[in-house]
Formats: C-alpha cells, sequence, structure tokens
C-alpha cells in the first residue's frame, strides 16, 4: 500500500497555514515541520502582528519544533515551506540542523539560494512541491495589495 504522507500531503498542510497567514493580512508563507510522519509544528508568517521582522513561517516553527522535541536540534525533521526560505531562515535551518527542507515556490528576489546562503551540509532540499498553489497566492496577496 501507498504511503498517503507524502510530499504533497505535507505541503498542503503548509498551504493551510499560509491561507491562514493571507487571511490575517500576513505574506502567506506556512510551514509544517514533520518528523516520523507527525507534524510537530505548524506556523505561518507573524511579522505583521508581533511587529517582529523574525517572525518568519521558519523561525516560528524551528521554535516551536525544537519545544516540542526538547531540543534545539531538528535532525530526522523536515521542513515543508510554501516559499523558499530566505537568508535568515536559511541560516535558523543551517543551525538546527534539519535534516530536509522542501518549499514550492522559488524566492527570485530575497530566497537563500539566490542570495548564496547555504544550509548544513547534511540537509537535503525538495524543490518545487505544489508551486503553482504556492506562487498563486503569493501573487493574489500582493495584488490586492496593490488595489
Amino acid at each position: 500500500m501507498e504511503n498517503p504522507f507524502d510530499d504533497i500531503y505535507f505541503m498542503k498542510k503548509a498551504l493551510q497555514e499560509a491561507e491562514m497567514a493571507f487571511a490575517k493580512g500576513e505574506i502567506p508563507v506556512g510551514a509544517v515541520i514533520v518528523v516520523d510522519n507527525k507534524v510537530i509544528a505548524r506556523t505561518h508568517n507573524l511579522t505583521e502582528m508581533l511587529h517582529d521582522v523574525t517572525a518568519h513561517a521558519e523561525m516560528q516553527g524551528i521554535t516551536s519544533a525544537a519545544n516540542y522535541l526538547g531540543g534545539k536540534y531538528l535532525t530526522g525533521c523536515t521542513l515543508y515551506v510554501t516559499l523558499e526560505p530566505c537568508q535568515m531562515c536559511a541560516g535558523a535551518l543551517y543551525w538546527s540542523q534539519i535534516s530536509r527542507v522542501v518549499f514550492g515556490a522559488r524566492d527570485e528576489n530575497r530566497g537563500f539560494m539566490t542570495m548564496g546562503t547555504q544550509l548544513h551540509p547534511k540537509t537535503t532540499v525538495t524543490i518545487g512541491v505544489l508551486e503553482q498553489e504556492s506562487s498563486e497566492l503569493m501573487k493574489l496577496f500582493f495584488a490586492e495589495r496593490r488595489k
């Protein structure tokens, strides 16, 4: 039998978080962190609500997952995030030693890959899972903002 807990399954959960951010007027980035097919952190951007430029979905997720696990390292965990992490988040992911990062849409302007930021050498990256859905939500958000 096929495992129902695949990248698409968990990225859909991250998209649900992004939709919550959108509803709050936050840039619609959502994230979940998973270990052993179990979601241990569900987060989205909170920079506007918290008046905190560091309150990105990934940063919130790292803190939540570390609290859940009772330690600072996220080895064995996978981050699913709707947008390519920025260099700040990539730095935090580096130090967390997260095992895997899966993201939807590329951030051609501020993403860690564009900026040349490195993740931990043992971290694997999967790009483009539900990319279209992630990108469309972001475009809709900014189109509404420009009205």
